[in-house]
């Protein structure tokens, strides 16, 4: 072997060593939450050119190190509690570290046979766990909730219309539906006046009595109503919709029912998400993502459906250059389920940290993030002219500073100044949303290693910026 390049190789693996040692020995509790670049650097990376010669491996590393890496919101932080956060297990980042060197292409069975076949078993795994007939459901990894719900919808669109009358079709969901589940209405087809946004009742979810109105209403009118998109576990208030009722609903009015549980379908693992779930087994898709509550990195995410012969339908196109490598009806292949033809195996990471911890670990972990969050409800309580504005449900809570002395449009303001404050100071992440028109402080308790220690330092700063606001 040429000596040059095998001293590049050994130089190499010193780099792959030290990269994976200071991963695995820094802690993540001693970093800041975020911490933001400037302005000038953000223009020195927008304008840095591409050089006509290489540079050495390291001075690009101190980039990534030093600048790059360092300046963004860590989800992976304890006390990070804003976007549903990912706290992605090592396990999930060590296998994709493994399966981005190997370069696996996972479309086709025989491209990836074990892999797939692994993601196959997952996702029968976890048909089981909603109660879906894991000899009739199916399913398929992918990149985020946005293209789980994109998938499913475009598939429960082809099962129930003919394309060429889609334009009397009406759907039906809440203002409490992700913003990815509208985008994917308006990719499938669907005009925004075709889009019915149903109530919602105190704790934000469904008003069923509304849907139900809605739907005959739209019925007498000459439309065709075909989906009901219902919530389990919203971003804003973890919320989910009745849906035994919604789909009580639905199979009398023959609607396809897509449940988005992108955040809250892995609670589905404790006793009291199987209470708060009742009914996820009557549905006929759900999307559901890894790479928030199950614990690994970005990106790992599911569509998963009770006949998988809809997926099948709408995905399974053919290819004369794929003739050799085309699968049987035992082993579908990944790109006969979904849009993806170039996929990594995703599902991959997710099986290596089943397979390490376990159920009850999960089950443990998912339990803990619920504590967290009625701790946190305990400790607001106590907190003078601080409010709750939803009680936890899942792992989130709703909260409010009110002044008597100022008005609600000032105390909004105080909100997202106290927020912004403890964002600055790196202690935590804990951003505001809207709900009933007023600006709240969120808290997404879902991180393992979250102490009551993270709690009360996070709410001891928010109360202290909320005073220097007034001052």
């Amino acid at each position: 072997m040429n000596i040059d390049i095998k001293n590049k190789q050994i130089q190499f693996n010193h780099l792959i060593h030290d990269e994976v040692a200071y991963l695995l020995n820094r802690e993540m509790k001693d970093l800041p939450a975020t911490l933001q670049p400037t302005a000038h650097m953000i223009a020195k990376y927008q304008h840095m050119s591409i050089p006509k010669e290489g540079q050495a491996v390291n001075e690009v590393l101190d980039l990534l190190h030093n600048e790059i890496l360092a300046y963004n919101y860590r989800a992976n932080h304890p006390r990070a509690f804003s976007f549903i956060p990912g706290p992605a297990s090592q396990l999930s980042w060590l296998t994709d570290l493994l399966t981005s060197a190997h370069n696996i292409h996972a479309s086709n069975f025989a491209n990836a046979p074990l892999p797939i076949a692994i993601e196959h078993s997952l996702i029968r795994y976890l048909s089981e766990k909603i109660g879906f007939d894991p000899t009739l459901s199916g399913g398929v990894f992918v990149s985020g909730g946005s293209m789980a719900t994109l998938t499913a919808i475009t598939a429960g669109r082809d099962a129930m219309i003919p394309l060429s009358r889609i334009s009397k079709a009406t759907v039906y969901l809440t203002d409490q539906a992700h913003f990815s589940v509208t985008k994917a209405l308006h990719i499938a087809g669907f005009a925004e006046s075709q889009l019915r946004y149903i109530p919602t009742d105190d704790v934000f979810a469904m008003d069923v009595k509304a849907l139900e109105h809605q739907i005959r209403f739209d019925i007498a009118q000459g439309y065709h109503p075909i989906m009901i998109v219902a919530t389990t576990g919203t971003t804003n208030t973890g919320a989910i919709d009745d849906l035994n009722h919604i789909t009580r609903i639905a199979q009398q009015h023959r609607l396809w029912v897509h449940a988005d549980g992108a955040y809250g379908l892995s609670h589905i693992f404790t006793e009291e998400g199987k209470r708060l779930l009742k009914g996820i087994d009557k549905v006929d898709s759900v999307t559901w993502d890894a790479h928030k509550l199950l614990f690994q990195t970005y990106s790992c995410a599911m569509v998963i459906v009770k006949n998988k012969n809809h997926l099948l339908s709408t995905y399974g196109v053919e290819a004369e250059y794929l003739d050799d490598i085309t699968s049987t009806n035992e082993n579908i292949d990944p790109e006969k389920l979904g849009i993806e033809l170039t996929r990594p195996p995703r599902g991959l990471k997710l099986w290596v940290t089943l397979q390490v911890l376990g159920e009850n670990e999960i089950r443990r972990r998912i339990e803990h993030g619920q504590e967290m969050a009625r701790y946190a409800e305990q400790q607001i309580q106590h907190m003078r002219d601080w409010k709750i504005v939803t009680a936890p449900q899942l792992s989130i809570i709703n909260f409010r500073y009110e002044d008597p002395q100022k008005s609600p449009e000032e105390n909004d303001k105080v909100m997202q100044y106290a927020a912004s404050r403890i964002a600055q100071s790196g202690y935590a992440i804990a951003y505001t949303t809207e709900l009933n028109q007023r600006r709240v402080i969120r808290f997404c308790t879902i991180h393992p290693e979250t102490t009551y220690a993270d709690i009360d330092g996070t709410l001891e700063r928010l109360d202290t910026y909320v005073h220097e606001a007034s001052v």
